[in-house]
C-alpha cells in the first residue's frame, strides 16, 4: 500500500459522526445555556443519553437521533470505578483521560454534555449517585444508552431508572460483529461451546477469509504455524511501538489520579497510550505496517525485557470503542489481500477479534452475575503479595509483573502462560486473580477479562469455555523464552534446591486432580506421563509444592 493511499485511508476511518448546521443552533445555544446555569433552577430535557468510560464512540447507537436542542449527553468520573477493584494508575488514568478528550469532541460539535468530573467537591464518588443528581436537576424525560459491557453497571443503572420511574432505552452495542441475542442462539443449539465452531460460523457469516463457502488458504485456521520462539539469538530489531506523549488533559488526569489513587498499583511514569480516536487510528496503521506481517510466527514468543515485540496494543482503544473492530478486521484484511502480510498472521490476528473477542462477550452476558464466583476445583490459595511488587526471584513472573506495573500491559502468552499459569498451578481463588488482572491491565474490561481469567486462564468454570485447563510445565516457558537462561531455576527439576516452581506445581496440580482430568480426553496424555512418576517422586513433589507455598 503506498503513503499516499494509506493517508487517505487513515483520513477516512477518522472521520467522526458530526451534526448538521441547521437552524436549530439558536435553540442549541439555549440548550446549553439551560443546562449550564445555577443548579438551583430546574430544565428540562428530552432524551437524557449516558455515555460511559468504555463507550466513547460519536456513532455510537445510543446517539442516533440525537437532537442537540432537545437532548444531553451525561458523562461522569466516579471513584468507584477505580475503587470497586484495585485500579492501576495507568489503568485510570486512560479511562478518565479518553473520557474528557471525547467529551472534548462533542462540545466542539455543539453538543451538550452533562459532565462530572472525579475532583468536583459535591462528586458523590459512584455513577448511580452522579446520574441520581442529574435527574433531579434536570427531569428527563427519558434515559438512552448503549449496552454496557460490565453487568455491575446496568444493574446499577436500571436500578436509578427503576427508583425515578423513568424509561431506559438500552441501545445494542454496534462494536461487535454479532447481538448476545445471536450468541444465544448458537449456544441453545449446543451440549457444549467451543470457539472453533463459533468463529467458523462467524467467517461465513462474514465473508471475512473467505473464498465462497470455502475459508481462504483451505483452512480455518493456522494456529500451528503461529507458535514460533525467537531462538537462542533473539527477536533482534524491533518496530518501536505507536506512543502518544501526554498533552495538557492527560497531565491534568495523572496529576489527579497520583493524588486521589496515591496508594494505587503502578506509575503514570511511561503513560503513552491512545486517548483519542485519531491517535488510536496511527496506532492502527502503525500496527498493520509495521509489526502485522510478523504478529502471528511470534505471537506466543517471550523474550526478557522485551515489553511489546509484534502485538498491536489495540486492545484498549478497541475496549474504549475508539477504534471499532470491524475497522480494525477490515484493514487486516486488506493486508493479506494486498500482499502485505501473510495469510498465517492475519487470520490469526482475525481470530482474536471475530472469533475470540465476540466468544468472551457471550460468555460473559450468558452466564453472569453467577460466573464470577466459578471455582470448580475449589481453589482458595491467597494471591502472592509480590503480584503488587515484582519482587520474586523467578525470572519469567518477574519480567511479566515488573512490566505490567509499569506500563499496564502484558501480552496474552504472558497473561496465559505465566502470571495465569502460575496461579492456577498454586491454587490461588480465580476471583482474586480476575481482581488483579481488572485492576492492572490498561484493557481490562470486566466482559472481556472475566471470562479470559475465570474461563480460560483458571479453566475455574470447569470447562464451559474452553476444553482444557492451560497447564504446562517450567519446559513450555524455556522452549518459548530466555527467561529460564538467566533464572536461578531449572525447569526440567521438579524437586531440589533448584527446582523451578512452575514444574514442580504442574506436576502436583496433575496429581491433585487425575481423577477430575481424567474425564478430560484432551489431559490424557499429560496424565499418562504423570503415571510414569514413582510414588515416592510424586510425595516429594507434593513436599516441595507445598514448602514452595508456604515461602510466598
Amino acid at each position: 500500500m503506498t503513503a499516499s493511499k494509506d493517508q487517505i485511508k487513515l483520513n477516512k476511518l477518522s472521520k467522526l459522526k458530526t451534526t448538521k448546521k441547521s437552524s436549530k443552533s439558536n435553540n442549541t445555544n439555549n440548550t446549553i445555556n439551560s443546562i449550564n446555569s445555577n443548579k438551583s433552577k430546574k430544565s428540562t430535557i428530552r432524551n437524557l443519553v449516558i455515555i460511559l468510560g468504555d463507550q466513547l464512540d460519536a456513532s455510537s447507537a445510543a446517539l442516533n437521533d440525537f437532537d442537540p436542542s432537545l437532548d444531553a449527553i451525561w458523562m461522569a468520573e466516579v471513584a468507584e470505578e477505580s475503587t470497586h477493584i484495585t485500579s492501576s494508575k495507568q489503568r485510570t488514568t486512560l479511562f478518565l483521560s479518553a473520557m474528557r478528550h471525547f467529551a472534548a469532541h462533542l462540545r466542539e460539535q455543539d453538543w451538550p454534555v452533562l459532565y462530572s468530573e472525579l475532583d468536583a467537591a459535591d462528586n458523590s464518588g459512584t455513577l448511580a449517585g452522579e446520574l441520581t443528581k442529574t435527574i433531579q436537576q434536570h427531569s428527563p424525560q427519558q434515559l438512552i444508552m448503549a449496552a454496557p459491557g460490565d453487568w455491575r453497571v446496568l444493574q446499577s443503572l436500571r436500578t436509578v431508572a427503576r427508583d425515578h420511574q423513568l424509561a431506559i432505552d438500552i441501545r445494542d452495542d454496534t462494536h461487535f460483529f454479532t447481538t448476545v441475542r445471536e450468541f444465544m442462539q448458537h449456544a441453545s443449539n449446543r451440549k457444549q461451546l467451543r470457539l472453533e465452531f463459533f468463529y467458523r460460523e462467524m467467517r461465513q457469516k462474514t465473508g471475512i477469509l473467505m473464498d465462497g463457502v470455502k475459508p481462504i488458504g483451505g483452512k480455518w485456521n493456522f494456529d500451528i504455524e503461529n507458535r514460533s520462539s525467537f531462538g537462542k539469538h533473539g527477536p533482534g530489531q524491533l518496530p518501536q511501538p505507536t506512543q502518544f506523549a501526554p498533552d495538557a488533559i492527560t497531565q491534568q488526569v495523572m496529576r489527579i489520579v497520583n493524588q486521589q489513587f496515591a496508594d494505587h498499583p503502578g506509575s503514570n511514569d511511561t503513560f503513552a497510550w491512545p486517548v483519542t480516536r485519531n491517535q488510536a487510528l496511527q496506532a492502527l496503521q502503525s500496527f498493520i505496517e509495521q509489526r502485522l506481517p510478523s504478529f502471528g510466527l511470534y505471537q506466543d514468543a517471550l523474550w526478557e525485557g522485551e515489553v511489546w515485540l509484534y502485538h498491536s496494543h489495540l486492545s484498549s482503544a478497541l475496549n474504549l470503542k475508539l477504534l471499532n473492530p470491524k475497522e480494525v478486521v477490515s484493514a487486516a484484511e486488506t493486508a493479506y489481500t494486498q500482499g502485505h502480510a501473510p495469510l498465517e498472521a492475519v487470520e490469526g490476528f482475525i481470530r482474536q477479534l471475530l472469533g475470540w473477542r465476540e466468544y468472551v462477550r457471550g460468555i460473559y452476558w450468558m452466564n453472569m452475575p453467577d460466573y464470577q464466583h466459578s471455582n470448580a476445583f475449589n481453589a482458595n490459595g491467597q494471591l502472592p503479595d509480590f503480584f503488587w511488587t515484582g519482587d520474586t526471584n523467578m525470572a519469567c513472573l518477574r519480567d511479566a509483573i515488573t512490566q505490567t506495573l509499569k506500563h499496564g500491559y502484558a501480552h496474552h502468552i504472558q497473561r496465559l502462560m505465566v502470571t495465569g499459569l502460575y496461579t492456577l498451578l498454586l491454587g490461588v481463588n480465580p476471583k482474586q486473580v480476575h481482581e488483579w488482572y481488572l485492576g492492572v491491565y490498561v484493557d481490562a474490561v470486566e466482559w472481556v477479562e472475566l471470562p479470559n481469567t475465570i474461563g480460560m486462564s483458571q479453566f475455574a468454570d470447569g470447562g464451559l469455555m474452553a476444553s482444557k485447563p492451560y497447564i504446562a510445565s517450567g519446559k513450555y516457558i524455556d522452549r518459548m523464552s530466555n527467561h529460564c537462561k538467566t533464572c536461578r531455576f531449572d525447569p526440567a527439576q521438579s524437586t531440589g534446591e533448584n527446582a523451578c516452581p512452575f514444574t514442580t506445581l504442574y506436576w502436583d496440580y496433575l496429581s491433585k486432580h487425575a481423577d477430575t482430568l481424567a474425564k478430560n480426553p484432551r489431559m490424557l496424555m499429560q496424565l499418562k506421563n504423570l503415571n510414569r512418576l514413582s510414588k515416592e517422586q510424586k510425595i516429594a513433589i507434593h513436599i516441595q509444592a507445598e514448602q514452595h507455598r508456604a515461602t510466598i
